[in-house]
């Protein structure tokens, strides 16, 4: 890192040489790393020894015990590895540093430190992109959350908001971690946090579902998260809006197509020059252009094609595909009529005992779960 600070001076400065601070400083980050590495080198060998690992248990006391006694370990050395660990991430060297806060973590019988070796971790596996170690660490640090900071209220707020920041890089970056985390940011805890703490997140959220549609759009997970995501906005709109809650808002609220569509244009904007969603921003609108879709046909009977057309930003032909491929991937029931430029939808009417089981379904439960409450 002394380096990199080092050649910027140089880029700024137009120079050749490299001032005298810099030099020294760089002799003094090589003479602490030299420390650190032979201070740290007998316990890292004994982590490496598979037959000292072997004996090795989950209770961190008598594995301290057994080291210390086998071994000549002492608590000093293992503290040691986590100023090497800090000192290695602020050297830029961050696989080193997720190496060494591992091993610290494995044998510290400190608990508020192992927690900050934790975040540490989380940091460097987000820093190097290995995004599949990351998630298992979003899941230590959410545990840890739940567990060690459960008769503390305000800290799980505070540590649960930099979690839902930290998660963002996995979120957007890699694929098998967007539901995970958008099952996790819509439970209790973390929604309530959203809310509470950090709105603006909800941009985040609402990007994620609408473009998970093409993936999830006919299971029921889907529609409760939509139905979730349109909840949220709307208790939230006093406290926060953007182009993307605001575009759901005129969809799902307020059923404002014109307004929608308004909305879409300026969301797309707000996407392309947004650091996580940037790469998104074509599939939102592809998505999104299939909800306008989905809840216009689903409101009307009689769809003039132009008029859909002109909702969507597209022309008459490109509408007229448009509309084609909507009936064929989502299976409705409806006739297109070239000559006359229209199509026709049949919405049959469900009957009036289906809508009371879809009314009082689930009903049940949530009586249990009010009079658990109650009785509380």
């Amino acid at each position: 890192m002394t380096d990199y600070v080092a050649s910027l001076w140089q880029e700024i400065n137009d120079s050749d040489e490299v001032p005298e601070e810099f030099v020294k400083k760089r002799e003094e980050v090589l003479q602490r790393l030299s420390l650190f590495t032979e201070e740290t080198s007998k316990i890292d060998e004994l982590l490496n020894d598979e037959s000292v690992v072997s004996n090795l248990r989950s209770d961190k006391v008598a594995n301290l015990k057994f080291l210390e006694q086998q071994h000549g370990v002492t608590i000093e050395m293992v503290d040691m590895l986590y100023d090497f660990g800090r000192f290695q991430y602020s050297c830029a060297n961050y696989g080193d540093a997720a190496h060494l806060l591992d091993q610290f973590r494995i044998l510290s019988t400190d608990n508020e430190k192992a927690s900050s070796a934790s975040w540490g971790k989380l940091a460097a596996d987000i820093l190097t992109q290995n995004w599949e170690v990351a998630m298992e660490e979003v899941n230590k640090v959410k545990e840890s959350i739940d567990t060690k900071l459960f008769n503390n209220p305000l800290a799980q707020l505070q540590h649960r908001t930099w979690l839902i920041h930290w998660t963002l890089f996995p979120f957007f970056n890699y694929e098998p971690a967007r539901d995970i985390i958008t099952e996790m940011f819509f439970s209790p805890s973390f929604i309530n946090t959203i809310q509470t703490n950090c709105p603006w997140i909800l941009r985040y959220l609402a990007a994620a579902v609408i473009t998970n549609r093409s993936r999830t759009r006919n299971t029921g997970a889907y529609q409760k998260q939509l139905k979730d995501l349109v909840r949220v906005v709307r208790q939230e709109g006093y406290e926060y809006n953007d182009p993307v809650t605001e575009f759901v808002k005129a969809l799902y609220v307020d059923f404002d197509f014109e307004e929608a569509q308004k909305k879409l244009g300026e969301a797309e904007e707000v996407l392309k020059g947004d650091f996580f969603l940037s790469a998104s921003a074509d599939l939102f609108v592809e998505a999104a252009r299939h909800l306008i879709s989905e809840s216009y046909c689903k409101i009307h009977q009689r769809i003039d094609i132009k008029d859909l057309s002109a909702r969507l930003g597209l022309n008459q032909d490109e509408g007229e595909k448009w509309i084609v491929n909507l009936i064929r991937d989502t299976r409705m029931d409806g006739k297109l009529d070239y000559k006359e430029g229209t199509v026709l939808m049949n919405h049959p009417a469900n009957s009036v005992y289906q809508q009371v089981i879809e009314r009082t379904k689930g009903s049940f439960f949530r009586t249990s779960v009010l009079s658990a409450a109650v009785a509380k």
